[in-house]
């Protein structure tokens, strides 16, 4: 005949599974993993228009543009940008990370920016972006950024050509 399990064998399976899982899902992530993480939550924190909640992972001692751009600095622009533009959003193309330290990466990724007033943005620029972290406790803070705009033409060149299907 058919066997037979008891329900402690059930249970203890079954608690056996369960733990299984949350050993799973307890596994910390990795370096590129947590960067990614804060990218995009700088990402929607802008897109929010949540300037002070953007801020807050940039660090005091951060310079861009080859050292030509403070904190400070940073902060004017991102203001005057979210005046300019009612809705500003990015999307953010694929993002690679190299861990170049025991507390400490890179990423560089390219980035489609608009702005407008509306949900249909009137103005956009592609930017290819180099940045430097440092882990500060659990948080990852952006120390440097350096960014630079891509000629359309080249943006054109990389996109797939459309099949024809008949």
């Amino acid at each position: 005949g058919k066997p037979v399990v008891s329900w402690r064998v059930k249970r203890l399976l079954t608690a056996l599974f369960l733990l299984t899982l949350l050993a799973a899902c307890d596994k910390p992530l990795t370096v590129e993993q947590q960067v990614i993480s804060t990218i995009r939550e700088m990402e929607a924190r802008i897109e929010a228009g949540e300037r002070r909640a953007f801020m807050e992972y940039i660090a005091d001692d951060f310079t861009a543009r080859d050292g030509r751009m403070n904190r400070d600095q940073v902060r004017a622009m991102v203001v005057f940008q979210l005046n300019r533009y009612e809705r500003l959003q990015a999307q953010l193309f694929p993002i690679a990370v190299t861990e170049t330290g025991a507390d400490t990466a890179e990423a560089s990724f390219r980035a489609l920016v608009t702005g407008g007033p509306n949900w249909i943005p009137d103005s956009g620029q592609v930017y290819d972006f180099e940045t430097a972290w440092r882990r500060d406790g659990d948080d990852w803070m952006l120390v440097s950024a350096d960014w630079d705009p891509v000629p359309l033409d080249e943006v054109i060149d990389k996109l797939p050509v459309p099949s024809s299907d008949p």
